[in-house]
């Protein structure tokens, strides 16, 4: 049925978006009118064992899970109005199984999203005062990456960038095209895409000098030197302020985003990994973010972020499970002598998905789709199904998938076994990774199979519990 106050609600959003005013999330309002506005929600506090009246401040209101929401709850009584009906699109990305999982949004959802990238044109790019091309390099059709990147670069065009947006989608050739046609006609070249992606799009062209090349990479932690070799590659005047890092999920889009500030403190933390361990907890170097608490409230529950959005379906004290943690704006100026620039938004730390996931591509490998391919009649006697996925860089920065697999007792290691494992898994991550078989070029596709004999010492010890994953 036709609704004329949902175009005046729209309308009044995005000009409000446009004028630059912005709106202020808060958690306990967020909670009223899901209780009274969300069926699930209702139904998922009832479960819980939660009064609404007896909830005073978030740490009354209990954390959500994938497990004990998304997949506990119908689409539709997840949504406003207990309908999808209020919303104008849907995005998906792959779960463990390779189903997608469908997010819906309307227009208005993306102002958040918009605002995160906003910060990355106008801050390092400086994008109010020079022409730019924005090219999409992220898959199109549902996947949430590419429209929702699309999206947000066309509000920022719409209010008043002079930014003009061009959507190849992850086919290399036609990137190279579009840039080599158009890229002449601005002042820069925006690339956004995934880390390894974008990489291949830079290698694969002839001569970056004179486009003034940006990049806005997402869905991946990568090193310094990563950066350091993609912007000289790229020709780029600076990798400080002409690269940024997005960390987004699809449940709620973009979180929070990397600043020139952000990256100089990593870059700095990247030579003092002492420094690093005692501010982080790990010896990794993680991505660190800015975000904005007006939008996305976030916390920290046993090690991993939680946060808090409004959206299609919206989401209070959401688990995510990415391990990370969250540092106040005073104590990183403290601890690493920088001046903050405004606005003084927080930190926000993420290594990536704890314990279940490697992230290539953009793509989330699940160990489930892998164990598939390992179970296969032709291949399942010579190995015990115990295995580690990674992903690596070679020499040149590369990134690979890499699966090291322990070998069925009396199995000895050959070229050939390895090259049948691959086939296998790469057919079953073709088959149950939707993700995968979207994001991945198909040159990339096979991962790196290496042998390993039962018990093996590093990857494989008796007696500890198996971790999947490193």
């Amino acid at each position: 049925m036709f609704d004329l106050a949902r175009a005046d609600r729209t309308a009044t959003g995005l000009r409000d978006f446009y004028a630059g005013r912005t709106r202020k999330l808060d958690a306990l309002d967020l909670f009223g009118r899901m209780t009274e506005r969300v069926p699930a929600y209702r139904a998922f506090l009832a479960d819980q064992g939660v009064d609404p009246a007896s909830v005073a401040g978030l740490g009354d209101i209990p954390v959500m899970t994938k497990a004990n929401y998304h997949q506990r709850y119908d689409l539709a009584a997840r949504c406003w109005g207990g309908t999808l009906s209020g919303c104008d699109m849907v995005a998906v990305s792959s779960g463990s199984s390779g189903k997608p999982t469908v997010w819906p949004r309307s227009v208005l959802d993306e102002r958040a999203v918009a605002e995160r990238f906003e910060q990355v044109f106008d801050g390092g790019f400086r994008a109010k005062e020079r022409t730019t091309l924005a090219v999409v390099c992220f898959a199109l059709g549902n996947w949430v990456g590419g429209m929702y990147t699309a999206d947000a670069c066309r509000h920022l065009a719409a209010k008043g960038y002079p930014i003009t947006v061009a959507t190849p989608g992850n086919n290399v050739d036609e990137i190279l095209r579009v840039v080599a046609e158009l890229g002449p006609l601005f002042d820069q070249v925006v690339l956004l895409g995934y880390p390894p992606f974008v990489k291949n799009v830079i290698d694969a062209g002839q001569d970056w000098a004179g486009r003034h090349v940006k990049i806005v990479l997402a869905g991946e932690v990568f090193s310094e030197q990563w950066r350091d070799l993609v912007a000289t590659r790229a020709r780029m005047d600076d990798p400080v302020t002409d690269s940024a890092s997005l960390y987004g999920t699809a449940d709620a889009g973009v979180l929070g985003n990397e600043t020139p500030l952000s990256v100089r403190i990593r870059r700095f933390l990247a030579d003092r990994p002492e420094v690093a361990t005692s501010l982080f907890g790990d010896s990794r170097l993680p991505t660190l973010v800015q975000y904005d608490p007006g939008t996305r409230l976030f916390e920290v529950v046993d090690g991993t972020l939680a946060f808090s959005a409004d959206g299609g379906v919206p989401l209070l004290r959401y688990h995510i499970a990415d391990e990370g943690g969250l540092i106040p704006h005073a104590t990183m100026m403290t601890i690493c002598g920088e001046q903050g620039d405004k606005p003084e938004l927080p930190f926000a730390y993420v290594f990536g998905r704890s314990l279940f996931t490697v992230s290539f591509f953009g793509a989330n490998v699940y160990p489930e789709n892998v164990t598939v391919g390992l179970e296969r009649p032709h291949v399942a006697d010579r190995v015990t199904g115990k295995f580690v996925l990674r992903t690596l860089e070679d020499a040149d920065r590369d990134r690979k998938l890499s699966i090291v697999v322990e070998l069925a007792p009396g199995t000895l290691p050959s070229d050939e076994l390895a090259a049948t494992l691959a086939e296998s898994v790469r057919a079953e991550l073709l088959r149950l990774n939707s993700e995968f078989a979207h994001y991945v070029p198909a040159g990339r596709q096979l991962p790196e199979v290496l042998l390993r004999a039962a018990g093996d010492p590093e990857f494989f010890p008796p007696g500890v519990k198996h971790r999947y994953t490193r």
